[in-house]
């Protein structure tokens, strides 16, 4: 589901549990607002993404929801360093 770049990047932050729920709530604790929208097919074709997860002025487009919730995760704990 996930490339290895990504897992090694969560592995520096001690994260194992790469399930959609388990990086929601992850998510949730370290980030105020997020909105997460599953495209229409349309714009799914256009963007070659299904899911768009949004946090201030950042943007993730993502196949999955679980890959949203992970670049979104990875992005505010990048921030944080």
């Amino acid at each position: 589901m996930f490339a290895e770049e990504l897992r090694l990047q969560f592995a520096q932050y001690g994260i194992t549990d790469l399930g959609e729920v388990a990086l929601r709530e992850a998510l949730e604790a370290h980030c105020e607002t997020y909105t997460l929208i599953k495209l229409a097919p349309w714009p799914a074709r256009r963007w070659k993404c299904h899911y768009r997860l949004m946090m201030g002025d950042t943007m993730y487009d993502a196949q999955s929801a679980a890959e949203a919730y992970g670049m979104g995760l990875l992005g505010v704990l990048g921030k944080r360093e």
